[in-house]
């Protein structure tokens, strides 16, 4: 399992371009880590993320720059999104503009009653048009729409109704709920997870039939896998499968 933890908890773990450097060289690393498994996101202190350092933007001279930081962020969701393993996010505070992006684009999370999510950069006169992206294809285009507009935040079980996080606690109890989603994944094949983060990803925006085709494609590739064949077989002979690999 891999962890990377946001660590500037004075400033409310902001993404500055020094936190997006780290947070991509991770992404890498992990990346091309052939036995990684999991990956959580997790951080220090009250705040989960408060998304882009409003300070640094103001400091840049053109749209050029402006471009080029948010291009930098966009790489770290996409890097996300592209590897291989499930993503947990694990959210103890507020969530918000690009922190609140990064809580969608995690495939999993799970948040305290304590934690809240918004995309309020609408009250600063700037629309989250990057946070939107992934926020849409995960709560839908009409609530995402409201909270983009509105800048209005929802409170973790608004959240986990809408489909943001997937499973909700005290906060005293995130901790072992993490540590219960990741043994579970743990537990899992890891060619399947594999298979099914591809395909939940790439089935988004097709149309029914079309959906239907790839994913039929995809179950196809999964029965082949050894993972898959000594599973059933296990199951069909009633004993334990042997150990997911």
């Amino acid at each position: 399992m891999h962890t990377l933890v946001l660590d500037d908890p004075e400033r409310f773990n902001v993404l500055s371009s020094a936190a997006l450097a780290l947070l991509h060289a991770a992404i890498t690393q992990v990346a091309a880590d052939t036995a990684a498994r999991v990956v959580v996101i997790r951080a220090n202190g009250r705040a989960f993320c408060a998304g882009h350092d409003l300070r640094e933007m103001a400091a840049l001279p053109d749209e050029a720059a402006q471009r080029d930081l948010f291009e930098r962020c966009s790489q770290v969701m996409l890097g996300l999104a592209q590897l291989q393993v499930p993503v947990l996010a694990v959210v103890q505070g507020v969530a918000t503009a690009a922190g609140c992006q990064l809580v969608a684009q995690c495939d999993l999370a799970v948040a305290s009653r304590a934690a809240r999510f918004g995309v309020n950069g609408i009250d600063v006169g700037l629309f989250c048009s990057t946070p939107a992206v992934p926020l849409t294809r995960k709560i839908g285009p009409a609530l995402a729409a409201d909270l983009l507009m509105t800048g209005r935040f929802l409170q973790a079980d608004e959240a986990l109704g809408a489909g943001l996080v997937s499973r909700v606690c005290e906060p005293e109890a995130l901790d072992a709920l993490a540590q219960e989603v990741v043994d579970a994944l743990l537990r899992r094949a890891g060619e399947a997870l594999r298979i099914g983060k591809w395909l939940l990803a790439q089935q988004q925006g097709l149309g029914l039939q079309a959906a239907y085709g790839l994913a039929a494609s995809a179950m196809a590739h999964n029965m082949m896998q050894p993972c898959a064949q000594a599973g059933v077989q296990a199951f069909v002979s009633k004993r334990e499968p042997s150990k997911k690999a």
